[in-house]
C-alpha cells in the first residue's frame, strides 16, 4: 500500500544570519494522522512551522504541504492549511461568534452562520459566544482559535504548543479535538512542550535536534529505542553512592541520585536487564534496600536520551542560552 504524505520536506536550511536554525530538515506526515514535532530548546521546531506554513522561506531545501510545492505555489498551501501558534489571533474586542464569521468571511466559507454555529457547539463556547474574546477564560480563547483554524476545514492543521499554560480540563477538551479531526481525515502536525500529549496524541513523532530530524517513528517504537527505567530506593544515604555504582555498572548510564528520597536511578542501556539480576547485584554490593524498580521507559526518557537536552538558539530567540540543560525532560521549550 502506497503512503501519501500530507507534508514531506527533504534539506530544509534555513539561517538567521550567523546562526543555522534548520541544518537540512527531512520530515515525512502520512495523510490522517497526527505527528508530534518534538526536541530541546531551540531545535529548531518553531522555524521548521514557520517554513511549512510559507511564513518563512527556505534558504535550501524542498517541501510540499497537502500536495503543493512550498515555495513555488505558496498560495496553493495557504488555501489548504490551519494555523493555531502559540498565540492567540483572535480579535479580543469581538465576540466569539463575530471573530469567527470574520474568518469565514475572509476565506469566503459558505453558510458562514451554519459554521459559526456549529464550531461554537463542537468546541463547547455557545453560552458564550456573544462576549467579547478578551473576557473570555485563557482556556476558551484556545478554543476559540482552534476554531478559528479549523473554520475553513483545512487539510492539514499545525498546532504549535496548543495547550501551554492550560488547566488539565481545558487541556482535555484541546486533546478530544485533536482526535476528533484525526477521525475526520485532518492531518496535523503538533509541535508541543508536554510528552504526555505526544504520547497520547501522536501516531507519529519526530525527534527534532540541532536542525535535523534525529529519529522519527512511533512512541512504541521510540521507546524500545531506550531500555526500562531502574530505580533504586536506599535505606541509608550514605548507601547512595554504592548504589549508583551499580546502576551505572548494569544500566551503562550515569545515574540520577535524590538525596531527599534516598534514590538512584537510571535508563538502561542493556535490553536484557531483569529486576531480579538488579537487585541481586545491589544486594551482592552490600546496599541496604528498600525498594526496587523496572518501568517501562518514557518519552521522557527518550527525549533525555536521543538529545542532549540543551538546543541552541534558532535565530528566534527561542535557546536557551545557557548551556545547562535545565529542562528536566517532563516539559520541553518551544
Amino acid at each position: 500500500m502506497t503512503t501519501t504524505y500530507a507534508v514531506l520536506s527533504e534539506g530544509l536550511e534555513k539561517r538567521f544570519g550567523t546562526v543555522h536554525a534548520l541544518r537540512g530538515l527531512d520530515l515525512a506526515v502520512a495523510e490522517g494522522t497526527v505527528c508530534g514535532l518534538l526536541g530541546p530548546n531551540g531545535a529548531g521546531k518553531t522555524t521548521a512551522v514557520r517554513l511549512l506554513t510559507t511564513l518563512l522561506r527556505p534558504d535550501a531545501g524542498s517541501a510540499r504541504v497537502a500536495g503543493h510545492d512550498l515555495v513555488r505555489e505558496a498560495a496553493a498551501v495557504r488555501r489548504r492549511i490551519g494555523v493555531t501558534g502559540q498565540y492567540a489571533s483572535v480579535d479580543g474586542d469581538l465576540t466569539g461568534r463575530q471573530n469567527l464569521r470574520l474568518f469565514a468571511r475572509l476565506h469566503r466559507v459558505r453558510d458562514a452562520a451554519a459554521r459559526t454555529d456549529a464550531l461554537l457547539d463542537r468546541f463547547g463556547l455557545t453560552d458564550a459566544a456573544d462576549r467579547p474574546a478578551a473576557t473570555l477564560s485563557g482556556g476558551m480563547r484556545r478554543r476559540l482559535d482552534l476554531a478559528a483554524s479549523l473554520v475553513r476545514r483545512p487539510d492539514v492543521l499545525f498546532l504549535d504548543e496548543p495547550t501551554t499554560g492550560l488547566d488539565p480540563a481545558s487541556r482535555n477538551r484541546i486533546w478530544d479535538a485533536v482526535r476528533a479531526l484525526k477521525a475526520d481525515g485532518t492531518t496535523v502536525l503538533l509541535t508541543t512542550q508536554y510528552l504526555e500529549e505526544a504520547d497520547r496524541l501522536a501516531d507519529d513523532i519526530a525527534l527534532v535536534d540541532r536542525g535535523r530530524v534525529a529519529h522519527t517513528g512511533s512512541p512504541a517504537e521510540l521507546k524500545a529505542l531506550v531500555g526500562a527505567y531502574a530505580e533504586a530506593v536506599v535505606a541509608d544515604r550514605d548507601a547512595l553512592a554504592r548504589a549508583a555504582a551499580v546502576l551505572d555498572r548494569v544500566t551503562g548510564a550515569a545515574p540520577a541520585l535524590d538525596h531527599e528520597r534516598r534514590t538512584v536511578g537510571a535508563v538502561s542501556t542493556d535490553p536484557t536487564l531483569t529486576l531480579p539480576r538488579l537487585v541481586r547485584e545491589l544486594d551482592a554490593a552490600g546496599v541496604p534496600l528498600v525498594d526496587a524498580s523496572l518501568r517501562p521507559p518514557t518519552l521522557d526518557d527518550v527525549f533525555l536520551r536521543l538529545t542532549d537536552g540543551n538546543g541552541s538558539d534558532d535565530g528566534n530567540g527561542n535557546g536557551n542560552g545557557n548551556g545547562n540543560g535545565s529542562n528536566d525532560g517532563r516539559e520541553l521549550a518551544a
